[in-house]
């Protein structure tokens, strides 16, 4: 890894410690949690709840990527997200992401006080690459092939691998290229996105291939490979998102995104515990 490479991995544990991303879904249609939080008093409490469980980051999105879900407006994807984050600015330890690929999303999130970009489009579509550059915050760039119908799944001829790091690399010089800093950026292989079981176990397998392109953000979190397997709904798949969870750490990925917090953190710090220096772990 390169030292752009180390410094974009510390921005957010600069102790070198895994960090955990907290999800907050403002929608009525995610496929673990939506409506639960689109009331404001909800959305804040929750937050509040996943930064007491130890989160390190919080990303708030305001558009389902689940297959099927209805597109979502610029303007109404403020309208979701733009009130909870002006609401947390101040009140929490803890950075907050924007989970959008829409450039004026990204531009009122960061003016209320979000302080990354989390783009599972990866800066494609028109004025994102800019917005980013001009706003000055770290990114995540993911890979989403295209006509996967987001989180959905498609059989992934040849291989997986070779396409993600193909895709990423081109993102990534598009990022350097706008003027967005390399030791701003990270990357997301986009598990469950366009890609069957087959194709997730194989991505997860060879994630040291992805790591070795740019610090790694991973989201398994209650997704479809951590229960088709054993047939597990997606309220009983708790301990197999851990578990695939920790084996992307094993992998190298530095930032996960959960749903469940205390359970990943509590399980990260015994990975920690053998893994890593024992200063990193108190």
């Amino acid at each position: 890894m390169t030292e752009a490479h180390k410094a974009a991995a510390s921005w957010l544990r600069p102790d070198g410690r895994v960090a955990i991303m907290g999800i907050l879904n403002v929608t009525p249609d995610s496929f673990s949690d939506g409506g639960l939080f689109l009331a404001r008093d909800k959305a804040l409490a929750h937050v509040e709840a996943l930064v007491g469980a130890g989160a390190d980051i919080i990303d708030v999105g305001g558009e389902s990527t689940r297959p099927g879900a209805a597109p979502v407006s610029p303007e109404e994807e403020c309208e979701r997200v733009i009130p909870i984050i002006e609401a947390l600015r101040g009140r929490l330890s803890v950075p907050l992401s924007v989970d959008t690929s829409e450039p004026l999303v990204m531009t009122e999130a960061v003016a209320a006080g979000a302080s990354l970009i989390n783009d599972v489009r990866a800066l494609t579509r028109p004025g994102a690459l800019a917005a980013v550059a001009a706003l000055g915050v770290p990114v995540c760039l993911m890979h989403e092939p295209g006509g996967s119908a987001m989180m959905g799944a498609r059989s992934v001829a040849g291989d997986i691998v070779g396409e993600v790091r193909s895709y990423l690399a081109w993102r990534l010089d598009a990022a350097r290229a706008a003027g967005i800093p390399e030791d701003r950026i990270i990357v997301d292989p986009g598990f469950g996105f366009g890609k069957d079981l087959a194709a997730n176990r194989g991505l997860l397998r060879r994630l040291p291939e992805i790591v070795a392109l740019a610090p790694v953000l991973i989201g398994v979190s209650r997704k479809r490979m951590t229960g088709e397997p054993w047939g597990l709904p997606v309220g009983g798949r708790l301990q197999t998102s851990i578990a695939l969870a920790l084996a992307a750490i094993q992998g190298g990925a530095k930032v996960v995104r959960v749903h469940d917090v205390r359970e990943t953190r509590e399980a990260v710090r015994a990975w920690e515990w053998v893994f890593e220096p024992k200063e990193r772990v108190a």
